[in-house]
């Protein structure tokens, strides 16, 4: 046996073969046990670690140590510390050698050390000590009614029961098996009470710190008479002292799985307003792991996401990326539309912690279903979760992907869709590459948005246009956007016309600077010459857009979440907007109100989500390409345009005689254009 103990010892007196490191060790332990912090040497996750030294080979106490590490490696209960690892070595200590063994489990810490950490008062110490209390109590119940194991010596005097401190082993043997550790379950309540260390057995007289909901059972469970003395089991069972809305909330979790849908929706919804007046500390440590896994394993439903996030939001960002955000990104592809709702309402509470990796790889293909989805309160959420999402996209996957999906959105059925869009893409077009802007900005916001019959969809894209103005040419203002402006001055809602009048008249000031900055030959007109337009109040994240879509989802998503609540239809843009952010309409138009003087287009809702496009198609090759804007209808190339707009500035203007009228008696007087009358 001692050669196989040196066999386990290496060389430098350190410890072969323990995967673990010993840190620094605890101020307390109880029973000879020395209690050290530990971490392992594979993840440097926290572990215990106990060791008890012999006197020597044969020591009756090192041999008790012995027989518990074996029963604690084969017995496996919830509130009996997890086996990890377990080894014996000789250490030398002034030449004899001398038995130790190290036992590790699962971390933990000194009792009287938590309580002091914590600092809990009045209710919410009581509810704690209850709930600790009822962790104990059933793990003394199952080892003694159902391993038949008791304590027996390796304890102090003062803990003692009489007939174990008389070493009365009759009575002790013809005592039922709880009868020693009850007795140890009350002296553990009187220390917890009374903040103090028992010194002596008749110290468990003293009462008046016991609570008096759980006072006659502590005196059962110290009766003189070990067949009198209270099973633990009979004390979790009929005391009012555990009654209490903790225990009752950890205990619901715990059995999550025997409880019906009702109880469980029931439960989760009032789970936010009762966290608050639980225990913070007890919360985040034991409450919150087990609403993670039962939202991972599917025992919890959609209800559960939102105690989830709030809990979480009372973590360090650190915390939260290690507790929170990886069962939140395995939600992510659940097939539940409710809980997809709700992790998109809450996106803005957990998005900053997702890393560009992640979104780009793991979860935009789920939440990209959204788009599609036939819920339109669903495809709205999932748009606007790209204002945070988009920004982590690979510029792969945003052309591919995500400029194909905001493509048909902005032909939706919904409204408010359609203008959300539009304002999406404004507020992502800096993370757009110039050749994607290019193809994409100019085509969705003028031939698209200014020609929508909804007016806030109009209003959007004039203020989309204004946002992104540092990325346009002169010859693109020129000609292809202030034509669709200058159309809208005289459209028929008053919020379309003050912004087109405005955006007008800045892009054109814009170019009389440009060119004024180029003949005086000053290098900063090589920048885009719309970059003032946005210094003119108009920059800025864009308001969303946002639509009746919330009071329709009792029809869209009958499990989504109660909380929902619609908002006013309200488009804002940045704080320093010089105009009044115009109201937009809460109800899906019916019919399409066109502009004055311009023939009516067909309605965008019609649009298979590639715009008026032209007879050639993409490439089949060319998947980056598709993405619904490059091959719209076109204005003809700015080179010939400009060419067109000269030769007519180039012709004469000829005026036609004003003819004579053939006769003064007739009633009806003709003009120059042949075909139009008019009444005299």
């Amino acid at each position: 046996m001692l050669k196989f103990l040196k066999g386990v010892v290496g060389s430098g007196g350190g410890i072969k073969d323990l995967p673990y490191n010993i840190g620094e060790p605890y101020s307390t332990a109880w029973g000879g046990w020395a209690h050290f912090r530990g971490t392992s040497k594979d993840d440097n996750s926290p572990v215990s670690i106990f060791s008890y030294t012999g006197s020597n080979a044969q020591d009756a106490r090192l041999a008790a140590a012995r027989n518990g590490a074996k029963r604690l490696r084969v017995v496996r209960h919830p509130n009996v510390l997890a086996f990890l690892h377990s080894t014996e070595v000789e250490n030398i200590d002034g030449g004899v050698a001398k038995p130790t063994i190290y036992l590790v489990t699962e971390p933990v810490m000194p009792l009287s050390e938590k309580i002091q950490e914590l600092d809990l008062q009045g209710t919410q110490r009581n509810e704690y000590y209850a709930w600790g209390l009822n962790q104990i109590a059933r793990a003394v119940s199952f080892l003694n009614n159902d391993c038949k194991l008791q304590y027996d010596w390796l304890v102090g005097t003062q803990f003692k029961s009489l007939e174990l401190a008389k070493s009365d082993w009759t009575t002790i043997r013809k005592s039922p098996p709880w009868a020693l550790d009850s007795w140890g379950l009350g002296c553990l309540i009187y220390e917890l009470f009374s903040s103090a260390k028992l010194a002596k057995t008749e110290d468990l007289r003293n009462t008046s710190q016991i609570p008096k909901t759980l006072l006659p059972d502590y005196q059962k469970l110290l009766a003189s008479a070990p067949v009198k003395r209270l099973n633990s089991a009979k004390l979790l069972e009929n005391s009012e002292f555990f009654h209490n809305k903790l225990v009752e909330t950890i205990q619901f979790m715990e059995i999550l799985n025997l409880k019906d849908s009702v109880e469980k929706d029931v439960f989760f919804r009032k789970l936010p307003t009762l966290a608050e007046q639980l225990p913070r500390p007890i919360v985040t440590k034991k409450l919150l792991p087990l609403l993670s896994s039962a939202l991972e394993f599917g025992s919890a439903a959609a209800p559960a996401l939102n105690p989830l996030l709030k809990i979480g939001s009372w973590l360090s960002q650190d915390e939260f990326n290690v507790k929170v955000l990886p069962t939140v990104i395995k939600l992510f592809a659940s097939t539940d539309r409710a809980i997809r709702v709700g992790l998109l309402q809450h996106i803005d509470s957990f998005g900053a912690g997702l890393s560009t990796q992640v979104v780009d790889e793991q979860i935009f293909s789920h939440i990209a279903t959204g788009f599609a989805d036939t819920s339109a309160f669903l495809r709205e959420l999932t748009l606007k979760s790209m204002l945070l999402l988009a920004p982590k996209l690979s510029q792969r996957t945003i052309t591919g992907s995500l400029l194909k999906h905001l493509s048909k959105l902005q032909v939706d059925e919904e409204p408010a869709i359609r203008t959300n869009t539009t304002i999406l893409l404004g507020n992502i077009a800096s993370h757009l590459n110039d050749a994607t802007r290019k193809r994409v900005l100019i085509n969705a916001f003028t031939v698209r948005a200014l020609r929508d019959g909804f007016a806030p969809a109009r209003v959007a894209g004039i203020m989309a246009l204004m946002a992104t103005a540092e990325y346009y040419d002169a010859t693109e203002i020129a000609t292809r956007i202030l034509p669709h402006l200058v159309v809208l001055t005289v459209d028929s809602d008053s919020d379309v016309r003050t912004r087109a009048f405005q955006a007008t008249e800045q892009f054109v000031q814009s170019l009389k600077d440009y060119y004024s900055k180029l003949q005086s030959g000053d290098p900063t007109a090589v920048a885009a010459p719309a970059a003032n337009v946005a210094s003119a109040g108009s920059l800025g994240l864009l308001g969303w857009a946002v639509g009746s879509l919330a009071s329709k989802k009792s029809n869209d998503l009958s499990s989504a979440p109660a909380e929902i609540t619609s908002g006013s239809t309200i488009m804002t843009a940045s704080a320093s907007q010089t105009a009044a952010p115009p109201s937009i309409a809460t109800h899906t138009s019916a019919q399409p109100r066109f502009h004055v003087d311009e023939p009516a287009t067909a309605s965008p809702t019609s649009n298979d989500g590639w715009g008026d496009a032209q007879d050639q198609a993409f490439g089949n090759d060319d998947e980056d390409e598709k993405d619904g804007w490059g091959d719209m209808d076109l204005p003809a190339e700015p080179a010939l345009a400009l060419s067109r707009i000269r030769a007519a500035q180039q012709k004469p203007v000829t005026t036609q005689p004003k003819p004579v009228a053939t006769s003064t008696s007739s009633p009806v007087k003709h003009i120059s254009r042949p075909g139009v009358h008019r009444k005299g």
